[in-house]
């Protein structure tokens, strides 16, 4: 071996490479892969699981329990950090490989980084076809890490040992990308894993990745001046590119000297404290009153970092002003498009000051500002209502659940959540109170993703307290990271609502003619529907079962003193209510196209369908 290499593992190489591998923004410098999740077995045990043993000393390890949510608790870790650092994964060949796929959709949609190290088949086919390959009939090369290819920013198969030295490198450069970044996959033939070559030292340098501000273009930064000084109802819609670019502070800065109003996306919700005269709350089929009623009148939308997704902004719909125009400070040209809007293609951050600067003394109508302050007091009257309605004695609502939270947590709290009833509820009522508060999946809205993003978050920010919202229907999907928080010592609080069912669905089932049908926890009866009492399933003892300390709690006034109990543990809790049914949240200020059923015999799919037909003539096109 000469001065100037070193012989090593194809596996071994990689794990070195990425010890060595940083990202720097604004001075603060971050590893850039801060530690490899792993489920070892066919495909990946005896090349990276060996070259982990080789160097625990560099490359942190943690042991998961399921694919997916290593994918989900490795997504936490990098929100948390607004995307500066990320972890890896690593799986077998097979079974392992296809279990990321969701969690790489995810990833991907919500714009966060995540490097996949699946195992995959012999690039030699020395061993072919081998233990969980699938044969292809026609393409030899392709195997099951191929459906990884469409979830993937960046995807390749490494069969030389030399090849992982360009193919590394765009990995990292992908990851590092404000633009560009999700989830990255490296498939390792599990004989190159193993193979040996003589690696030039350069490979293993400390690399730093810089984390760029792009500034807008100049011509563009005076069309958006033009737009914002004629507006006379300008709405900015804060979305997650908000908090990735740590824009929160610039976005104070320019409502403060504006006073423009915020609404915002599910990720950008948080943007500004919940008690700033200008937060009005969310946006959308999920929004609040008075953001869905100025997003109505807008005549300006300015969108900052976010994707406009049809659910989150009913885009189709809810901007019903005639002379409505969009104006998008996005980094990447594909969502700054959207929407036929001018564009800002830039940093959140960056972005903002520069317009701050060019709109030195506008500000809107003394008139335009009273009007939405107003209707954010009616709003933070229904928000206090909603939390404090009933007795301390009674059995609490879904919205009591949040309120009692809200007496509970401190500023720097993280709430996370991703599915089912409870997003709805927590983007009209929750009252975010720092930026990283309100941590919601709702790219992908991914039942499972609550637990393991809530340890990923407390790898991110060791300290912090992290509570993990669950209904019933997502606790029975992915409980088994609760094992993994026991393992690492993670104080990981859960709450773990019962309603016996998928509520969510349940309400979406029968506004659109489905009835409820197969979205009860219920015993079948023998004409096949589901009827009777409810399942005699325990999950509280099944979170005690997995190493949880529980507390159960069965009125408003319990759950309070459970709550408390559980962020002054040092150990992973869980605070177990079966709650009210009833709905009690403000309903729905926005309508989002979810297709009926076009013709039905049963009445309640007709009648479904006059709804839809009434609400989906008020569908446009922005052009």
């Amino acid at each position: 071996m000469s001065a100037r290499t070193r012989r090593l593992t194809t596996a071994q190489a990689l794990v070195r490479f990425l010890s060595a591998q940083y990202t720097e923004r604004d001075g603060v410098r971050r590893r850039l892969i801060a530690g490899t999740w792993g489920i070892f077995g066919h495909g990946n045990v005896a090349g990276v699981g060996q070259a982990l043993v080789e160097y625990a000393e560099v490359m942190p390890f943690h042991q998961g329990r399921n694919e997916q949510s290593m994918v989900h608790a490795a997504v936490g870790y990098a929100r948390q950090l607004n995307r500066l650092s990320a972890q890896a994964v690593t799986t077998s060949i097979g079974p392992g490989a296809t279990n990321l796929v969701t969690g790489a959709a995810l990833a991907t949609i919500n714009r966060l980084p995540v490097l996949l190290l699946p195992g995959d088949y012999f690039a030699s086919h020395s061993a072919d076809p081998l233990l969980q390959q699938l044969e292809h009939p026609v393409e030899a090369d392709v195997s099951v890490n191929d459906t990884l290819r469409p979830v993937s920013r960046y995807f390749d198969r490494v069969t030389r040992p030399e090849a992982l030295i360009p193919s590394a490198l765009q990995a990292m450069r992908v990851l590092a990308d404000p633009a560009e970044t999700g989830a990255v996959t490296l498939a390792l033939p599990q004989d190159v894993q193993a193979e040996a070559y003589d690696w030039p030292e350069e490979f293993f340098a400390e690399r730093v990745w810089s984390v760029r501000r792009p500034a807008p273009d100049p011509v563009e930064l005076s069309a958006a001046v033009e737009a914002i000084r004629s507006a006379a109802r300008p709405l900015i819609v804060a979305g997650g590119g908000v908090h990735h670019s740590e824009a929160e502070e610039a976005l104070k800065a320019f409502v403060d000297a504006t006073g423009i109003p915020v609404a915002s996306t599910q990720a950008g919700k948080g943007s500004l404290r919940h008690d700033h005269p200008a937060d009005l709350g969310g946006i959308g089929h999920t929004g609040t009153a008075v953001s869905d009623d100025l997003a109505r009148t807008a005549d300006l939308v300015i969108g900052v970092g976010t994707r406009y997704t049809d659910f989150t902004t009913a885009s189709g719909t809810l901007f019903q002003n005639p002379d409505v125009r969009f104006l998008n400070l996005n980094i990447t040209g594909f969502d700054a498009h959207k929407l036929a809007a001018r564009t800002l293609v830039c940093d959140a951050r960056t972005g903002l000051e520069r317009l701050l600067e060019a709109l030195a003394g506008h500000r809107v109508s003394r008139e335009y500002a009273a009007e939405y302050r107003a209707g954010k007091d009616r709003w933070d009257e229904v928000v206090e209502a909603a939390y404090r309605a009933g007795d301390d004695s009674a059995v609490p609502t879904q919205t009591q659940v949040l309120g009692a939270l809200d007496a509970v947590v401190g500023d720097d709290d993280v709430v996370i959540n991703a599915a089912g009833s409870l997003p709805g509820d927590l983007h009209k009522l929750w009252r975010s109170r720092s930026p990283r508060q309100y941590h919601l999946e709702y790219g992908y809205s991914c039942m499972g993703y609550e637990i393991p993003a809530g340890i990923g978050v407390q790898q991110a920010a060791p300290g912090t307290p992290v509570w993990a919202l669950v209904g019933d229907g997502t606790y029975l999907m992915m409980p088994t990271e609760i094992v993994t928080a026991v393992q690492e010592g993670l104080p990981l609080n859960i709450v773990l609502i019962q309603n016996h069912g998928y509520a969510s669905i349940g309400g979406l089932s029968q506004e659109t003619g489905g009835e409820r049908f197969g979205t009860a926890y219920r015993f079948r009866a023998a004409d096949g529907t589901f009827t009777g009492a409810p399942l005699p399933v325990d999950l509280a003892a099944n979170a005690a079962s997995l190493g949880m300390d529980v507390l159960r709690a069965k009125t408003v006034r319990e759950l309070r003193e459970a709550l408390a109990t559980a962020r002054a543990s040092g150990r992973p809790t869980c605070v177990y209510v079966e709650t009210d049914p009833s709905p009690t949240a403000p309903p729905a200020e926005a309508w989002w196209d979810v297709p009926v059923a076009e013709t039905a015999a049963r009445e309640a799919a007709v009648e479904a369908r006059e709804r839809y037909d009434r609400q989906v003539a008020g569908r446009r096109r922005h052009l």
